[in-house]
């Protein structure tokens, strides 16, 4: 059994699965989630086949019953969470006068409401993690477009935005306790989500997953006592 243990949403592609690499090659037994079975699966393989332990559930993150059957699987296989990582997020472009109820809907779970939830059903696991080594971490997946937000994007940006002032409240009230919330706000990444904007950022100039690895593996070493709230991840040359 590995003496750390972590759990990733959204790991069966992209960023996900770049930081459950992540997570295994520095030793953390893993639980990782994504909606669709056959790309969570093939992840799955991908990261047994290089010796990590590694448990899956495929479900849709957004439903809160979800939640609960991903963390209790993992406290059924580990027994302790040191690192959450809410990974998992969706995105829905249209103008203001356009916007579906469904798509604002699906964004404000998936995105926000999800992580709150997270943190509600982890709490004792990453605390007990806290009291043994001095420090857990949560990792919240954010947006450079949290930092500045653009139109057609309003509604991904405004919950993206919600996730970094969530990660602030949270560090206000577990970070004395050990528990520390960063939340990471990446522009484009080169993966498929980013695809539709390949026209105007060639993937050339977008940052590499393994950009957002590099970090998680820095937030995992620095001290008990050093706290990094935020992480943004932007162009040369770009400005906020």
């Amino acid at each position: 059994m590995p003496d750390r243990a972590a759990i990733v949403t959204g790991a069966s592609r992209g960023i996900g699965l770049a930081l459950a690499e992540a997570l295994g090659e520095e030793g953390f037994g893993l639980t990782i989630t994504a909606r669709k079975p056959e790309g969570l699966e093939a992840a799955a393989a991908e990261l047994r086949a290089r010796g990590f332990a590694v448990e899956t559930l495929a479900a849709d993150i957004g439903d809160e019953s979800a939640v609960r059957a991903v963390v209790e699987l993992h406290r059924e296989r580990f027994s302790r969470l040191d690192v959450l990582v809410n990974n998992a997020g969706v995105g829905f472009g249209a103008p203001a006068t356009e916007h579906q109820t469904k798509h604002v809907d699906t964004q404000l779970g998936v995105n926000l409401r999800t992580i709150i939830l997270a943190y509600r059903e982890c709490l004792d696991l990453l605390r007990s993690a806290a009291v043994e080594n001095g420090t857990a971490l949560v990792v919240n997946m954010s947006s450079i477009s949290a930092k500045s937000p653009q139109p057609w994007l309003s509604v991904y940006a405004s919950t993206k935005a919600a996730v970094v002032a969530y990660s602030t409240a949270m560090n206000k009230e577990f970070a004395a306790d050990g528990v520390k919330s960063v939340a990471l706000c990446p522009g484009f990444v080169d993966t498929d989500m980013a695809n539709f904007e390949g026209q105007t950022v060639p993937p050339e100039e977008m940052r590499r997953t393994t950009d957002i690895a590099e970090a998680l593996r820095f937030l995992l070493r620095v001290s008990p006592a050093c706290l990094v709230p935020e992480i943004v991840f932007q162009r040369p040359g770009d400005g906020l």
